[in-house]
């Protein structure tokens, strides 16, 4: 928990390598800036002054451009944190009106959602005293009160936690309207404190783990029952199961409780309801990598199989297409998303590079840093494909030369239709930092080859870019979802981005 313990612009500045780059709109900079965070510390920018950042963009944009891309940040991106700044920081704005009832409604998707958004309330508003929620939004009122109704016992109870705004706090503070008798009867056991304590496999293994066992074979026999049962349940949630899979091997449960679970994994509606961000499967992955279980290349086919069926609607290119797909590995893009994840923007640029490579008929690979490397890879392993970038990510250096990219493309005469860089666009010449190398390199290349287009999946948000955005057929993208594809399509259909959030219905 966090909270609760298209223009076009000439300006041109500096990046945090100190090279010329362009400053986005504000429209083009709070995407970007939205939907590659988590509000922790990056490796150019402190959490506290991406926040600052976000209230400042906030106030530049339309009420109703900053609700429909919080509910896009939430409903398509799956982040949390974020769409509940945008949709409590947009109360602020005296014009925004029903905009901020709308974006409250949708973004928030689970019970817990209800109370980070009045502990974010109470945060930024500086409220202090005994009664810091006092004097709450109308418009964020109306939302939470639709956004109580749309949850049962189960899903309260599961969410019920000791934080410093409670469900209760919330329940007598928004007043709700109960949508029908069973409705009342859970809000009456929420006022009450009497919610039922849900059948979830965090409650059954928390519980299990306060027991003392006469000997550590007892306590293995336990949790290896403990989960075949819950797995038996068929109880335990999509993300769940994704997460606990080195658990669950390590308590050596059944090959029939391991089938059922990889069924479930591998099964495309559950896949398509879960709506996992990319980079879970690849955490499962490399959490295995190290066990000696003789099941774990079983449960690898698995993860590739759900990577394959997660991508399998996403729009690619046919071998009349030539791509060229070029991954950043360098110091900064080697920064952890957030202090409790081993993951780093590094591997979320992979992750879609190899996502999108599977897709492409006609596509070539490779990484950059001091210098650009080609790396083939076979287009059907996503997640071994990752892994295999990972092994040899030090082959290249750890500097920014994206330049050598269009470099070798010109050299080799090599007529690439779509170039794609996953960086987090701090890019920067190591020879020659006064000048933008990017720039000038993919101006020559349009001069040669004046079909070519060039994009930018940003990966950080830090607000800038290295080329003037919708100018010589240089676009730019962000996120760390799959789902950041469809805003590809949308490119390719003419749309910008700030038109794409715009068409969002709320």
């Amino acid at each position: 928990m966090k909270f609760n313990f298209l223009k076009k612009t000439n300006t041109i500045l500096k990046n945090y390598e100190g090279v010329p780059s362009y400053q986005l709109s504000p429209e083009m900079e709070l995407y970007s800036a939205t939907v590659s965070s988590l509000l922790h510390d990056s490796f150019y920018e402190k959490a506290e002054d991406r926040l600052v950042r976000l209230q400042q963009l906030i106030e530049k944009v339309s009420p109703e451009y900053c609700a429909k891309l919080a509910v896009y940040a939430r409903r398509s991106m799956n982040l949390r944190s974020v769409p509940i700044v945008l949709s409590v920081e947009l109360a602020k704005k005296a014009e925004a009106g029903a905009w901020v009832g709308k974006a409250i409604e949708q973004v928030v998707m689970r019970p817990d959602e209800i109370t980070e958004i009045l502990a974010y309330y109470q945060q930024t508003n500086q409220r202090t005293g005994t009664k810091r929620l006092n004097r709450l939004s109308k418009q964020i009122q109306k939302g939470l009160a639709k956004a109580f109704n749309q949850f049962d016992e189960y899903q309260f109870a599961k969410y019920n936690q000791n934080t410093e705004v409670k469900l209760r706090d919330a329940l007598f503070l928004v007043h709700p309207k109960p949508k029908d008798l069973a409705q009342q009867a859970v809000f009456d056991k929420i006022t009450q404190d009497t919610l039922s304590t849900p059948y979830t496999w965090e409650t059954e293994l928390s519980a299990l783990g306060q027991l003392r066992f006469e000997s550590e074979k007892a306590k293995n026999k336990a949790f290896k029952d403990k989960w075949e049962e819950l797995i038996l349940s068929k109880k335990v949630g999509y993300m769940a199961l994704l997460r606990n899979l080195r658990n669950m091997l390590e308590s050596n449960i059944s090959d029939e409780c391991l089938d059922m679970v990889l069924t479930y994994l591998a099964d495309e509606s559950a896949i398509k309801s879960a709506k996992q961000l990319p980079f879970r499967y690849w955490s499962a992955y490399r959490e295995l990598s190290n066990l000696t279980d003789g099941r774990v290349s079983g449960v690898f086919d698995t993860l590739e199989k759900a990577m394959l069926v997660s991508a399998q609607n996403m729009k690619g290119f046919g071998a009349d297409t030539k791509v060229v797909l070029a991954c950043d590995v360098s110091g900064s893009m080697q920064q952890k998303l957030s202090a409790k994840s081993s993951l780093m923007y590094f591997d979320i640029g992979l992750l879609l590079a190899m996502i999108l490579q599977s897709r492409c008929k006609n596509v070539i690979t490779g990484m950059f840093g001091d210098t650009w490397k080609v790396i083939p890879v076979p287009n059907k392993n996503i997640l071994s494909n990752v892994e295999a970038f990972h092994r040899r990510e030090g082959e290249v250096g750890y500097s920014t030369n994206a330049h050598l990219v269009i470099e070798d493309l010109l050299k080799r005469e090599y007529r690439a239709d779509k170039v794609m860089i996953f960086t987090d666009t701090q890019l920067w010449n190591n020879q020659n930092r006064n000048i933008n190398s990017i720039q000038t390199t993919w101006q020559k290349y349009k001069s040669k080859y004046p079909k070519a287009k060039l994009y930018l999946f940003d990966l950080a948000g830090y607000g800038q870019s290295p080329l003037r955005v919708e100018s010589g057929d240089v676009y730019l993208l962000a996120g760390w979802s799959d789902k950041v594809f469809e805003v590809l399509d949308a490119l390719e259909n003419g749309q910008s981005i700030v038109d794409f959030i715009q068409a969002i219905e709320l």
